[in-house]
């Protein structure tokens, strides 16, 4: 520990010293016992932005080997394609649908029932009556003409009354008229309408029918199929489509295929943060002559997290044709950092894809072995590397923090007493002279001897 002098010139000068710079370099010394301890917080710190990095970036690698590896992840996605998109257009294939060609021939398009009344000059004009409706087989409803209604009026009635029937006024050249539409496509929703209605005159508006209610009707691969709705859905598994129009001599092919571009878009994903997680790690490693250190430089669990990565590229159990990494187009660089190739994986995915969904998918597979390693490496699981070294870091970080609160409590004592005790000698120091002259006075008094000559 450093010592401090006193300047305070002779003792009988009364000069004294300066009590607040002597207290200050006095304390400045006993507060060094705190340096190593804020040297070694600063380094955990150092430590905890790198690791909250690295842990992060680990999450979006499990994301992207989710992404594969999960099944009803990318590598189950379908896309599909219409050859006639004007007679039959691709609505959607699920993860269910399987990849092939299918043949279609539409003969006829689903129609929704529909009905119409006689029109008249004026839709303001007063009706009466009361009209009964049935939706295929369904129950019967009447709904009766309030008094002093309108066209409009009694449409909108009907259409509150929620039986399945959809009324609207059509107005044209010719006058006003009511429409009814069945909200049940197909024969399923046919409607029959029974019932009188009369305007304020007592002339009759008679019934019509619009457009007789039909099933779709087409054959898949050969199978006839009806379908209440021009929306085809379960013809072929996992795969919805649209009728457009009929065309009994034209046949469509549907083809339903494996989603390349987008599992190639996630291996392309997970190589990157692979590599950004790789490259972190490299210059945690990497130490410069005369510099200072990295953070995890040197540390456990920087050796872990490269070592298990390492491995892990090499790691699961084979499936089929396809026995590394090498086959899915990517390769390991000298510097630790992957390559990508997409081409190679197309080739791959087109020539053996349930071998690739195994090798990412089957249990104790390449891709879930993979997955569980990350899972081990990150912070959001509580046996993570990265999260158990945080965890460390932060007791470490509240052992030192709380050894230099209790530290500078002590000093701020010291400091309370060291200035009170320098302050008082001080004091005396600077009252010497009045008490040498105060005695020089009694001595002369006493004596006749004057001390100053």
């Amino acid at each position: 520990m450093g010592t401090v002098g006193l300047a305070f010139g002779s003792a009988t000068s009364g000069q004294g010293f300066d009590v607040a710079a002597t207290v200050t370099s006095i304390v400045s010394i006993r507060q060094g016992v705190e340096t190593a301890w804020k040297d070694q917080l600063t380094a955990l710190q150092s430590q905890d932005t790198v690791l909250s990095q690295v842990g992060t970036d680990l999450s979006t690698m499990y994301s992207a080997l989710t992404s594969l590896t999960d099944f009803a992840g990318v590598m189950a996605q379908k896309q599909g394609s219409s050859s006639d998109n004007n007679i039959l257009s691709l609505s959607s294939a699920s993860s269910t649908a399987t990849a092939g060609s299918h043949s279609v021939v539409v003969s006829s398009l689903a129609k929704t029932s529909s009905m119409y009344t006689s029109q008249l000059s004026s839709s303001a004009t007063s009706i009466t009556g009361s009209l009964t409706f049935q939706v295929g087989s369904g129950t019967a409803q009447t709904v009766d003409v309030a008094s002093g209604s309108s066209l409009a009026d009694y449409a909108k009635a009907i259409n509150l009354a929620g039986i399945g029937v959809r009324a609207s006024v059509i107005t044209d050249s010719s006058g006003s008229r009511l429409s009814f539409v069945s909200q049940t496509s197909g024969a399923a929703g046919q409607l029959t309408i029974t019932g009188s209605l009369s305007d304020n005159n007592g002339n009759s508006l008679t019934m019509n029918q619009g457009q007789t209610g039909s099933d779709a009707q087409l054959t898949v691969d050969g199978v006839a199929v009806t379908s209440s709705s021009n929306t085809v859905s379960g013809a072929i598994p996992g795969v919805s489509f649209q009728l457009v129009s009929a065309d009994p001599s034209s046949t469509v092919q549907v083809v339903i295929a494996n989603d390349n571009s987008s599992i190639e878009t996630a291996f392309n994903a997970f190589v990157s943060a692979y590599n950004t997680v790789a490259k972190e790690l490299a210059v945690q490693s990497k130490v410069v002559s005369g510099s200072t250190a990295p953070p995890l430089s040197g540390t456990s669990t920087l050796s872990m997290l490269q070592q298990s990565l390492s491995g892990a590229l090499f790691g699961g159990t084979n499936t089929g044709s396809v026995k590394s990494i090498d086959q899915l187009g990517i390769t390991v660089a000298k510097d630790g950092t992957l390559s990508f190739d997409a081409t190679a994986l197309e080739s791959t995915l087109n020539n053996n894809f349930d071998d690739v969904v195994g090798f990412l998918q089957n249990s104790d597979s390449f891709g879930q072995n993979f997955k569980s390693v990350v899972d081990g490496l990150g912070s959001t699981s509580t046996k993570g590397v990265v999260y158990l070294a945080q965890q460390e870091n932060t007791s470490k970080e509240k052992a030192l923090n709380d050894s230099i609160s209790n530290e500078d409590d002590r000093i701020a004592d010291f400091k309370t007493r060291l200035t009170s005790q320098l302050t008082a000698a001080n004091q005396i120091l600077q009252s010497i002279p009045a008490q040498i002259d105060q005695i020089d006075k009694i001595y002369s008094a006493l004596t006749g001897y004057n001390t100053k000559g």
